[in-house]
């Protein structure tokens, strides 16, 4: 199959043949890593192409098989991944865990719903028999980012293996160590040669890797301006994309909400992984009525949540991955009260190693402020009163960006409606956002398109073909004229 040249050293220009992953917690060094060079990148690319022509063809009950031996190896092994993900990013370690025993029951899933998902639907019409197909494309390039480096791996892996597609994984540097051991994972569980490849490359190679004939598609997971990137590429190959770019989630709290249970669900909606999430709770609109409760409820909640060494089972929040982004949230919580913004709770940057920043919550934000305007990635969060779910929905729907929404009203059928005036790919009502295999993942304006997991992400990647079987049925059978 012909290829796009890779001249000696085009991958490396002016950049470094190494990179090393950080503790966040300690600053110190983890390890150090060659970077793949050009050669090894060609390798991969024909790799992938070689196990896509085997995988292709495989049986559906062996790509089920090796979904559960993943799963089983993940149980096993789940102690030892959880390391690396809270060494390499700061989770703590009882969620990274909780994120590996969540990439098991994924494998699982697909395992089990997967073949039903994937069979041929029948479809009358004026043939004599004629149905639909869900055939494999081809190799699938997933670029990922740090703050879920397993789960939103598996969530794309999972499904595109099972439908007989092949996987070239470019992680965030930052967590190449949980890269290798996925891509060891999959090998020890029985995966082709090929059809899962971790690649260490800087974000500049992938605009190469697009252009290359063998990459039928892609999938990203990141910031606004890399899936935009990443798009224009693939527009110009015309190849397939799925792209989920973050979110800034409004939590609304409605005056016939259950305050309590409301209050609680929100310290963990905003400060899970460090507040680290694209569907974590970014916009609180409390209505006026329950407005006092609320805060005061929730401040109580941050005030108790445990900061410190993500290795210990008892923290709740650690480290953010690196010190740009503290400086980057330390910018977002000061410029906001600078305009007015009032701080409830924390505020600071703790002192000594690490890259820490205490749970910050935010009253009297005003509007235009970044704590309300930006995508506020760390463990700080605004709250705003509002007159009604009318005001509510419409500061919610102001955000660029649509991914999902939580909804707080004992009242369920209004909650029904005011769903659909909402902007985002999902709503959670009465309960916090999570991602869950079951359910369609995904978002809409700058939150990206396309979605992952469910039938609709198993079926991103796959050519939808009609088959038609003639002779057609003569007139009168119940039949339609063959005609375009």
């Amino acid at each position: 199959m012909a290829a796009l040249a890779w001249h000696a050293g085009c991958l490396f220009r002016g950049v470094a043949h190494t990179t090393k992953t950080i503790n966040p917690a300690t600053e110190e060094t983890l390890e150090e890593f060659e970077l793949d060079s050009p050669r090894r990148v060609e390798a991969a690319l024909d790799a992938a192409d070689q196990a896509f022509q085997q995988w292709r063809r495989t049986p559906i009950a062996r790509r089920v098989e090796l979904l559960r031996s993943v799963a089983r190896l993940l149980h096993d092994e789940g102690a030892k991944h959880a390391e690396h993900i809270t060494r390499e990013m700061g989770k703590p370690i009882a969620q990274s865990r909780a994120e590996v025993a969540k990439c098991a029951r994924a494998c699982d899933y697909f395992a089990e719903h997967g073949p039903k998902l994937l069979a041929d639907e029948p479809v009358p019409s004026d043939a004599a028999e004629s149905f639909v197909c869900f055939d494999p494309i081809g190799p699938v390039l997933a670029v990922m980012p740090w703050n879920f480096p397993y789960w939103q791996v598996f969530r794309a892996a999972a499904p595109a293996l099972l439908a007989g597609n092949v996987l070239l994984l470019k992680h965030a540097l930052s967590v190449s160590r949980c890269a290798l051991e996925m891509a060891s994972l999959f090998e020890r569980a029985g995966a082709p040669r090929g059809a899962f490849q971790s690649l260490l490359i800087h974000h500049d190679t992938v605009s190469a890797i697009m252009k290359d004939e063998r990459v039928v598609a892609a999938t990203l997971t990141g910031s606004e301006r890399a899936g935009a990137a990443l798009a224009r590429e693939a527009g110009g190959e015309i190849k397939k994309t799925v792209l989920e770019l973050g979110g800034s989630d409004a939590y609304i709290v409605l005056a016939d909400a259950d305050v309590a249970l409301a209050a609680k669900t929100a310290v963990q909606a905003r400060f899970q992984n460090t507040g680290q999430s694209c569907i974590a709770a970014k916009r609180f609109f409390v209505e006026e009525p329950v407005a006092a409760e609320f805060i005061e409820r929730f401040v109580a909640g941050v005030r108790a949540l445990r900061t410190g060494d993500p290795m210990r089972d008892d923290t709740d929040v650690g480290p953010l991955a690196r010190g740009d982004l503290r400086d980057d949230l330390a910018r977002q919580v000061q410029s906001s009260v600078d305009l007015g913004a009032r701080v409830l709770v924390g505020g600071q940057r703790p002192r000594g190693k690490g890259f820490f920043y205490e749970p910050t919550l935010l009253g009297d934000v005003p509007r235009g402020a970044p704590a309300l305007t930006e995508e506020v990635f760390g463990p700080a969060a605004p709250i705003s009163i509002v007159r009604d779910a009318d005001e509510a929905i419409l500061h919610a729907n102001e955000s660029r960006f649509g991914l999902s929404n939580n909804l707080w009203t004992r009242d369920l059928a209004r909650a029904r409606n005011l769903a659909r005036q909402l902007d985002s790919g999902g709503v959670f009502i009465n309960g916090m956002t999570a991602s869950d295999p079951r359910l369609p993942f995904g978002g809409v304006k700058k939150s990206g398109y396309g979605r992952e997991l469910a039938a609709f992400g198993l079926r991103e990647f796959v050519n939808v073909k009609t088959v038609w079987m003639g002779p057609a049925r003569r007139a009168g059978q119940g039949s339609h004229p063959n005609v375009e």
